[in-house]
């Protein structure tokens, strides 16, 4: 039987939903090993008490994705993720490592995943779909904090700057692969609101709107450079450059 254009769009839903569980998943896991490292390493124990708040929270979080997928007429499998890596890169010092993970994780990813909870929240009017966006709308805020929280505790010993360069892969790792790309007519799709589902221009809006005015102004605050992340981002927007003799 053909799929006609309402069921290509809820499995196009359940598809992000399914998505966001398996990344929920991985950040409960995250979140666990961070509260670890913070404590280790003498970070105040507050920090470490809130990481570990927030990987029982991601842990929650992604049962309801679950529920959402299932909602939208896909499956999610109960077969829990491999421990996830380091964000970042090899050789990095150990104190500098962890501040890199902290800002990636909260102030790059749970910053931006705020804002599409929120973006959404102004467009879905009520029930189920609802009450799930502004529960965890209201937990991406709190584990967004704990990473400017960590942020702010280093600039004066000078870690916090030598981020800088490192700020562009962190929103490119924070974002899907296709977002700067024209997407599927159901990927347009406005109906997918009703989903949860921001489509694809809504969602570039959000991104370029939360990095620009909540992210970059935030790192540079704490003393990061955000020189190379807005140079980063005009390049997206323009897109690659034409061809040389290409029609």
């Amino acid at each position: 039987m053909t799929s006609g254009p309402k069921d290509r769009l809820r499995a196009r839903a359940a598809r992000a939903w399914r998505f966001r569980c398996g990344v929920e998943r991985e950040a409960h896991l995250r979140f666990a090993r961070l509260s670890g490292w913070l404590d280790e390493l003498g970070f105040a124990r507050p920090l470490a008490e809130l990481a570990g708040r927030a990987s029982s929270d991601e842990r929650r979080h992604a049962g309801r994705c679950a529920d959402l997928a299932e909602w939208c007429g896909g499956a999610v499998g109960d077969l829990p993720p491999p421990a996830p890596p380091p964000l970042a890169p090899a050789g990095f010092p150990r104190r500098a490592a962890v501040l890199y993970e902290a800002v990636a994780a909260c102030c790059v990813t749970e910053t931006g995943s705020a804002g599409v909870l929120t973006t959404l929240l102004g467009s879905v009017r009520g029930g189920r779909l609802r009450t799930t966006l502004r529960e965890l709308a209201a937990d991406e805020v709190l584990h967004s904090r704990l990473g400017w929280a960590v942020l702010a505790s280093e600039r004066d010993r000078g870690t916090a700057a030598q981020l800088s360069p490192w700020i562009p892969a962190m929103l490119e790792g924070s974002i899907d692969a296709h977002l700067f790309r024209p997407g599927a007519p159901e990927d347009e799709d406005e109906a997918l609101l009703d989903m949860g589902v921001l489509p694809r221009a809504l969602q570039q809006e959000v991104f370029l709107h939360t990095t620009l005015e909540v992210v970059l102004p935030g790192l540079a605050a704490a003393g990061v450079d955000p020189g190379p992340a807005r140079r980063w981002l005009e390049e997206r927007v323009a897109g690659p450059a034409p061809t040389p003799g290409a029609r």
